[in-house]
């Protein structure tokens, strides 16, 4: 399994910007696909985005198309949320995942290392 530390998060206006950062250790994260989920408070996790192995496929939950864009790279064993015209709807402890071999979902079980997470959260 790939080690997955999250970074990033804090306090923002809405409207605002910041980007999310998830690092890997292991030999694996080139042939993991990554996710990006979120759980806000009383509420269940949800899926954000996903990115296929080599970065050339990228998938958005609805509510955050056209705002968030995930990236990786793979030289760096990082990959990337960028998030912009933050809501208060977007506060949330924001996780990576990692899929090994998969292609990029959004179903959480697929994926089998998880991050510690990193808060985010959006004032109005």
């Amino acid at each position: 399994q790939v080690q997955l530390v999250e970074s990033g998060g804090g306090l923002v206006q809405a409207g605002g910007s910041l980007r999310l950062s998830c690092a890997a250790s292991g030999r694996t994260f080139s042939d993991s696909a990554m996710g990006w989920f979120r759980q806000a408070p009383g509420k269940e996790r949800e899926f954000v985005a996903a990115i296929n192995r080599s970065g050339t496929r990228t998938y958005y939950a609805d509510s955050v198309k056209g705002r968030f864009t995930i990236s990786r790279d793979n030289a760096k064993n990082t990959v990337y949320l960028q998030m912009n015209s933050l809501t208060p709807e977007d506060t949330a402890v924001y996780y990576c995942a990692a899929d090994l071999w998969g292609t990029g979902d959004s179903n959480s079980q697929q994926y089998e290392s998880w991050g510690q997470g990193t808060q985010l959260d959006v004032s109005s």
